[in-house]
């Protein structure tokens, strides 16, 4: 982390600011990645008044998550109006969401776990240097600190959560995979599974414990190599994961690899993350019981 990095000021308490805001820190330069990369935070409704505390989500993308003028083809995810909406109506915990903007060239080194080839956009024979171990220290070693030493942060696993959409959603696996004991969930969108021949159904079979981490995976019909996703699932349940405990899964009958398919499932995934328990519906009572009377 370069400490000569200038970043807009988090919010003041002093100012009580009651409107959800997002902040650049721009050019967030790290000494084990190759170049600079934008890291934004969005902070909920009423961030600062109480000094109350939040959850984190990290994003991979994140150029794709808060703001069309830097998306891609400016399909946005809208992570903070979807965020305000369910805060408002009180069915998720206010979190504190980072976007961490992927490098462009660098993308596809960052987000693979292994060296392997694959096909470029223009067709051309293309190699991955598999940087996403280096990738996933460096988030947690010197991106995670610099978050919270300076936003009102809950640093712990169980507060601390990942979301990524293809590739993004491949290395997110990988960030629950290697680092546990501080991502307590993992949203995957779409992952790219697939990759280097299904590598990541061999390495999660073959993790000697089941890490302890929550696990939102889906995928849709219409995207290409979906019929991997079942096996991969198949795998979960076989190393101890539990559908509607600590694994949700979804198939989306239709459902495109675009950046619009997975905004439009982002809202169940935030309630995934950082949802409200539901009341569970009281007992009915019935009828007072009548003592035996003691015969005479």
């Amino acid at each position: 982390m370069d400490s000569s990095a200038t970043p807009l000021p988090p919010s003041s308490p002093r100012k009580r600011p009651r409107e959800a805001q997002l902040l650049v820190h721009e050019r967030f330069l790290s000494r084990g990645l190759q170049g600079c990369r934008d890291i934004a935070v969005w902070l909920p409704p009423g961030y600062g008044v109480s000094r109350r505390r939040h959850p984190v989500i990290y994003f991979q993308d994140g150029q794709n998550i808060f703001d069309p003028l830097t998306a891609f083809l400016g399909n946005a995810w809208l992570a903070g109006h979807k965020a305000t909406a369910l805060i408002q109506r009180g069915a998720i915990v206010p979190p504190i969401m980072v976007g961490i903007y992927n490098t462009g060239f660098n993308r596809v080194n960052e987000y693979t776990p292994t060296r392997a080839e694959f096909d470029g956009w223009d067709g051309e024979k293309c190699t991955s240097t598999g940087d996403a171990k280096r990738y996933a220290r460096i988030v947690v070693q010197e991106l995670k600190p610099f978050i919270d030493a300076r936003y009102l942060t809950q640093p712990g696993p169980q507060t601390t959560s990942v979301v990524g959409s293809s590739m993004g959603g491949l290395v997110s696996l990988y960030f629950g995979l290697w680092h546990p004991r501080v991502f307590g969930a993992v949203a995957a969108l779409s992952p790219s599974v697939w990759w280097d021949n299904r590598v990541t159904l061999r390495d999660f079979a073959r993790s000697r414990r089941k890490p302890a981490f929550r696990l939102w995976l889906d995928i849709g019909t219409a995207e290409p190599g979906w019929e991997v996703m079942p096996l991969f699932r198949d795998t979960l349940l076989n190393r101890g994961w539990v559908l509607g405990k600590n694994l949700a899964y979804r198939k989306i009958p239709g459902g495109e690899h675009t950046e619009a398919a997975w905004a439009a499932r982002l809202g169940p995934v935030l309630r995934f993350l950082v949802g409200r328990p539901t009341a569970k519906p009281k007992p009915k009572k019935g009828p007072p019981k009548r003592r035996a009377s003691k015969q005479a």
